[in-house]
């Protein structure tokens, strides 16, 4: 794409954003009990007393927040205040730390399981909140998360991952799957190391540089397969991997993590070490998971699953575009990027007055499962990333 073309697409996504994403998210704000609803089904059902995830919160606070710091918008900030309110008041383990699983509707805790992911996304949250507020408390109570994190949930080889409300290891079935049941997964990992690296941007503690640095080696020396090009996704306590699953949403967001990551950290040496294993992830889903419209969702024991996921394809577009800053030359991103936009604008995105985006689609563009609009893990963060991140960027090409 070039010149008008381009302007076109970043208006697109602007305009998504601005008409759709945030009037939708602000519509489900729950004044009489607090945070968001928690459901709303594939028929636009709203469930008012549905549970209330508290990733699904911790994301819609980190939504707000930057849809605020991305357009100026101080309404947002209010939307976001709210939902850090919930956060603090319902969401957070007074008597052993840490934040809950889900709460009830009306904020009572209901799955009482700490989940690393889970306090990774709070931290996520909390920080960029604290960026955007300079609130002391959010970041206090981030660092909070943070020193739990690294005194509860870590050994000499990775973060393990679910705990009971004590702390005791129970097992990682929220984040398992294929049959599997995982101590340790890179998406955790992953989403640990974004968490640390919004925590650092706002507030440069070098004892969370030298943990950013660790899981880059972590990433590189353990979970990188180079044969293979990818990330492993599930391994056992001592990381050895459990299958040879290849999630390409997982890698292609992965990529640009990274890049944000050694960008925020500032260290030559790892942005160097880093960007041989972000490159080889981008080529190689362009390459196996790109099917020359959108990105299909993995591959497992050599099948491939066609599905079309919102937020795989959000990640491919920002991935993608990601990819061809660091290198012009690679017009086969660009290019990715604009075909998967097309046809998330034409499919992902719901027409229907009072949605959002589908949650799946099938390889033409049908929704196929019919999940839910809103749910525990169908949030605002991935597609509204994507907007954000268009928007700022300004890329050009």
């Amino acid at each position: 794409m070039k010149g008008w073309a381009n302007i076109v697409f970043i208006n697109e996504v602007k305009d998504n954003l601005v008409n759709n994403i945030i009037p939708f998210w602000k519509n489900l704000k729950d004044d009489e009990n607090g945070g968001y609803y928690g459901f709303l089904d594939f028929n636009l059902e709203l469930h008012k007393k549905a549970i209330k995830g508290v990733i699904l919160n911790s994301r819609i606070l980190w939504f707000f927040t930057n849809a605020y710091t991305t357009l100026n918008d101080k309404e947002c900030l209010d939307y976001a205040t709210h939902a850090y309110e919930f956060l603090k008041n319902h969401c957070l383990d007074k008597e052993y730390g840490g934040v809950y699983w889900s709460m009830t509707y009306d904020g009572t805790p209901e799955d009482t399981t700490k989940h690393t992911y889970n306090q990774a996304f709070a931290i996520y949250a909390l920080s960029s909140y604290y960026g955007a507020t300079k609130d002391e408390e959010a970041l206090k109570i981030a660092y909070d998360l943070y020193n739990l994190i690294e005194a509860k949930c870590k050994d000499n080889v990775g973060y393990l991952e679910a705990f009971d409300r004590t702390f005791e290891p129970v097992d990682n079935d929220k984040l398992s799957e294929n049959g599997l049941m995982a101590s340790k997964t890179m998406n955790t990992l992953l989403h640990v190391f974004e968490a640390y690296t919004e925590l650092y941007r706002v507030d440069k503690n070098e004892k969370v540089a030298d943990n950013l640095r660790w899981m880059m080696d972590q990433f590189a020396d353990v979970l990188y397969n180079p044969e293979r090009r990818i990330l492993e996704v599930f391994f056992d306590e001592n990381m050895k991997t459990l299958s040879d699953l290849n999630s390409y949403g997982h890698d292609i967001e992965a990529s640009w993590l990274i890049d944000r990551g050694c960008e925020v950290l500032g260290d030559k040496a790892y942005t160097e070490k880093m960007l041989n294993v972000t490159n080889a992830l981008r080529e190689h889903i362009l390459e196996e998971g790109f099917d020359g419209n959108s990105l299909n969702n993995e591959c497992f024991k050599g099948e491939v699953d066609t599905t079309k996921i919102w937020w795989v394809e959000a990640e491919a577009i920002l991935g993608y575009i990601n990819g061809y800053q660091l290198d012009s030359s690679k017009t086969e991103y660009i290019e990715a990027a604009s075909k998967i936009w097309n046809f998330t604008r034409d499919y992902m995105i719901d027409k229907r007055p009072g949605s959002e985006w589908f949650y799946d689609l099938d390889k033409n563009g049908t929704p196929i499962s019919k999940k839910e609009i809103v749910g525990p893990w169908k949030c605002p963060y991935h597609n509204g990333r994507m907007c954000f991140e268009v928007i700022k960027r300004n890329v050009d090409w």
